[in-house]
């Protein structure tokens, strides 16, 4: 019986959990950073701060003891927010077995290092060691609560060492969590972070009270400056096709579940960043913070990416959403191609 360890108990990192308990051939160990939720889930089987109503496995042995969690586990599966990505691998490095397989499946860039969320961690593991860890990065269309419940859904892991592919793939998949393979980390993990700040925008329209013309208008160049840069950092471009690309940003432009998208409806109705933020409790919108690290690793690239660009302006230049979208549609003429 495998042993996994799941660091982050929010929303994502409970439904994981969830789908690994359920399968009844892993002990699951959930690191949960609040003591008091630690305890309310060890008592009530639910984690009902940040997905309320979702049984969870006997299966998962809850901790809040972070160094426990991770010892002798054969896998961990990180799901932090990207901005406590580094220090809590900091912490769990002195734990860690070397064959350990690491699994990314935060959804983010460093704001400071531009980094991916693998990159983060191979270099927090690999500064004091000999012999690189083996790291994957799990993405995918995947709204928490409909993975905890069961719902359909079919995500990607990619790496491009094809054995732990394979070896993540059997672990997850049962028959309503589908894995596929990539050996494209470059891309997925572009793909999982940028489509954020699309999202944003989409909810932007939204809050202005623009219709599907403008969404589907979005989405659409928005995919071709993601494909831009991941081309330009090294990515492929058959990636934006699929689930971590076309996939994800589609469901987090559309879905009202979706955090990102809600930070933009607020903003497209005239609500103050820092206002929407504080009433999220809790809950963390990962665009925010990627939208700064996506701009500078643009001009660090030379890519033009005229969407995120105007969100940044939204979000950190006090800019009027109305202004932003009135500059995307008086842009010189292009070519679509």
């Amino acid at each position: 019986m495998s042993e996994i360890a799941v660091i982050g108990a929010g929303a994502w990192g409970t439904a994981l959990s969830i789908v690994l308990g359920r399968k009844g051939i892993h002990r699951v160990r959930l690191w949960v950073y609040e003591e008091e939720l630690c305890e309310r889930i060890v008592k009530h089987r639910e984690n009902d701060v940040f997905l309320r109503g979702q049984l969870i496995p006997p299966s998962v042995a809850p901790s809040s003891n972070l160094a426990e969690t991770v010892s002798d586990a054969s896998m961990v599966v990180s799901v932090m927010p990207s901005q406590h990505c580094r220090r809590l691998f900091e912490q769990m490095r002195p734990h860690l077995r070397h064959e350990t397989v690491i699994v990314s499946a935060t959804k983010g860039l460093e704001e400071h290092s531009l980094l991916r969320m693998t990159q983060v961690i191979a270099q927090t593991l690999d500064s004091s060691r000999g012999k690189q860890f083996r790291i994957g990065a799990l993405s995918g269309p995947s709204f928490a609560i409909e993975v905890a419940r069961g719902d359909p859904t079919a995500v990607t892991i990619a790496s491009a060492d094809a054995d732990l592919t394979r070896e993540v793939q059997r672990e997850f998949s049962d028959a309503s969590f589908r894995v596929y393979t990539n050996d494209d980390p470059v891309g997925v993990e572009l793909g999982g972070a940028l489509k954020n700040t699309i999202a944003i925008a989409a909810g932007v329209c939204s809050g202005l009270g623009l219709g599907h013309n403008s969404v589907a208008g979005l989405i659409t160049r928005g995919l071709a400056e993601m494909t831009r840069l991941v081309l330009a950092c090294g990515g492929k471009g058959e990636t934006m096709a699929g689930l971590a690309g076309l996939g994800d940003l589609v469901l987090t432009c559309t879905g009202n579940l979706s955090r990102n998208r809600t930070v933009g409806v607020e903003l497209g109705r005239g609500r103050k960043l820092p206002e929407i933020l504080a009433g999220m409790h809790g809950m963390v919108a990962e665009g925010v913070f990627t939208t700064t690290a996506a701009m500078e690793l643009a001009r660090a690239t030379g890519v033009e990416m005229p969407i995120t660009a105007q969100m940044f302006a939204i979000l950190h230049e006090g800019k009027t959403p109305r202004e932003a979208i009135h500059q995307l549609m008086t842009r010189s003429g292009k070519s679509e191609r």
